[in-house]
């Protein structure tokens, strides 16, 4: 009986361990690059793919978020299902493993990466990605 009493309670932890922060306890800076970013953008309907992109074109926002540009005016921002532990601190990076032609897409696997080390410190799966167009800022 006792087991019994103890699964509800093992599967709430699990359930805890792995929900993502909400955008909202994004920190200042974070919200700050995120809106300065976007600025004057309107988002399209979310898609499973991105088109391929250079690590260089990709901004980290928080662990939960990441900004790829595309061109000048045309951003898509990709939510991390679960969130990518220790990214956005200083050290750290996003490693993509682009899988055929379609570019990165949902349920791909990514790993944050210890640049000074080359370990890995974590992982996360790709969620779904928001297009962002409009006039080009400066």
């Amino acid at each position: 009986m006792r087991g019994i009493s103890l699964l509800p309670m093992g599967a709430a932890l699990v359930g805890c361990s792995t929900t993502a922060a909400p955008p909202a306890m994004r920190s200042a800076q974070s919200q700050a690059q995120f809106q300065r970013l976007l600025a004057g953008k309107v988002a399209g309907p979310s898609v499973s793919c991105l088109p391929s992109t250079r690590a260089n074109d990709m901004t980290v926002i928080d662990e939960d978020t990441v900004i790829f540009r595309q061109s000048g005016n045309h951003f898509y921002v990709g939510h991390m299902q679960g969130g990518c532990s220790n990214l956005g601190r200083p050290g750290y990076a996003l490693l993509t493993k682009q899988i055929g032609s379609s570019g990165l897409c949902h349920g791909d696997i990514a790993t944050v990466i210890d640049t000074h080390s080359g370990f890995t410190v974590g992982s996360c799966t790709i969620g779904d990605f928001i297009p962002y167009s409009g006039p080009a800022h400066g």
